[in-house]
């Protein structure tokens, strides 16, 4: 069986699976029942100042698939509406009671060094194992000139990070925003103020739907509404996205990761991974399904890990970032051709509609005189762009299959087609193919010369 403990800069945990500084990390009675369910840890829903926050009602509301699915999900909800005495109580008192569990305490305060001065040693006096700077929230807090309002400067962020390691002992993990242009500059930023790691992605900017009605967006506050911070299963691809930036770029490449957004399953998990991050934190998902939901996450996770010949979670943590490049970089002499598994194709028409609507006209419709239908690749016509892959409802029906070529690897800095070719790949000093190793294939040897 693989074995699922973690190390997370000097965070002891018994898995990989923590929640995140939300609702279900309030109190202590939601700690221990997650405890008890079986979560490797928890970062504590965001202390501050006395007095405590003050939220509204409501402060949800969701983004729908079909059957009332909850894709995305948005909240107005502000950090800890409890006292800093009761949150440093309990806290004190679950993490005495479950001391091999991972206890990250959550915080945002105004952009003085003082406060921060004040509150650390009382966490750190509570036993907690770490703490994370929330510079992510995107909602009334960035009003108070904190929570994004930091994150998006990263001289704040390097100042306050910078702070922090001055007045605590504990690890300092730093909470970025998405809400940002270029996500490695907090990054590098937390970095340089000392950061023993950053934790990504907080909540992106959102309105989810209205009320035509009333013509008010949801969640509705008497008869007006805000932006909220968007989560759940529709924002993992710019969480994805956002830890690989971090985890490939020269300046943060051995930065420890944790990662946040739509994780929901144990594959969410083993992806996020791969891309960076050397644990996980869950919210949304446990909202929607309660804390049982780890249960088939650290047993699916095993499970795979066990097919793959992977020991631990270190095995494959990363393993996927030599494999991510820039665009430029990529093979412009590879090639796949839709196939279409004709014993599996139900003939809905789905793919010739999308590529002839849409696309490159390059699957044909042959119906026969009985009124059979069959579809077929114009092989000559197809550019490989799988959409006939994505929309087809059978699964495996359509594959993309790569094409020999006769032609050596050439990627956009090289094409003659590009009309700066040679300038490019000249100043950027590109190897004449590829290679396997991380350094050449993410391009970081090409991108150590060029602008950050």
């Amino acid at each position: 069986m693989a074995d699922l403990s973690i190390d997370f800069c000097g965070i002891q945990s018994p898995n990989p699976f923590w929640l995140a500084s939300a609702p279900p990390t309030d109190k202590a009675y939601n700690v221990v029942r997650a405890f008890e369910a079986g979560w490797g840890g928890v970062v504590w829903k965001t202390l501050g100042e006395d007095p405590p926050a003050v939220n509204v009602s409501s402060r949800y509301s969701a983004h729908y698939g079909k059957n009332r699915e909850v894709i995305g999900f948005n909240n107005i909800e502000l950090i800890t509406d409890r006292s800093l005495e009761i949150n440093l109580r309990e806290i004190t008192a679950v993490k005495k009671a479950w001391p091999d569990r991972a206890m990250i305490v959550s915080l945002m305060l105004p952009c003085e060094e003082a406060p921060w001065a004040a509150i650390l040693p009382l966490v750190e006096a509570t036993g907690a194992d770490g703490i994370e700077l929330n510079f992510g929230c995107p909602h009334g807090m960035p009003e108070r000139g904190m929570g994004a309002a930091v994150g998006q400067v990263p001289e704040y962020v390097q100042m306050v990070t910078s702070w922090c390691k001055k007045h605590t002992r504990l690890p300092v993990i730093v909470k970025l925003t998405p809400n940002i242009t270029d996500v490695r500059a907090p990054a590098r930023a937390a970095l340089a103020g000392g950061a023993d790691a950053v934790s990504l992605i907080n909540t992106v900017n959102s309105i989810t739907h209205l009320d035509l009605e009333r013509m008010v967006a949801y969640p509705i506050v008497g008869g007006a509404s805000t932006h909220g911070g968007y989560c759940g299963s529709a924002v993992k691809p710019i969480a994805l996205n956002m830890v690989a930036e971090i985890a490939r770029d020269p300046a943060t490449r051995g930065l420890p990761i944790s990662g946040i957004g739509g994780i929901g399953n144990w594959r969410d998990a083993a992806e996020f991974i791969a891309l960076g991050a050397g644990c996980v934190q869950v919210c949304t998902a446990a909202m929607l399904h309660g804390f049982r939901i780890v249960d088939e996450m650290k047993d699916g996770l095993s499970r795979w890990m066990d097919t793959q010949g992977y020991a631990n979670i270190a095995a494959f943590s990363r393993k996927a970032v030599p494999n991510t490049t820039d665009w430029k970089y990529l093979d412009m002499n590879y090639q796949v051709i839709a196939d279409i598994d004709q014993d599996k194709c139900i003939k809905c028409g789905k793919c010739f509609v999308a590529c002839e609507d849409t696309s490159h006209q390059a699957i044909a419709q042959l119906v026969a005189e009985n009124g059979a239908r069959r579809y077929e690749v114009i092989r000559s016509e197809c550019v490989g762009c799988n959409l006939c892959e994505i929309t087809c409802p059978v699964e495996a029906c359509i594959t993309m299959v790569p094409q020999p070529s006769t032609q050596p690897y050439m990627n956009w800095t090289q094409d003659p087609r590009n009309p700066r070719a040679e300038n490019l790949a000249g100043s950027c000093a590109l190897p004449a193919a590829p290679a396997t190793t991380a350094a050449a294939t993410d391009g970081s040897a090409a991108l150590a010369g060029l602008p950050a």
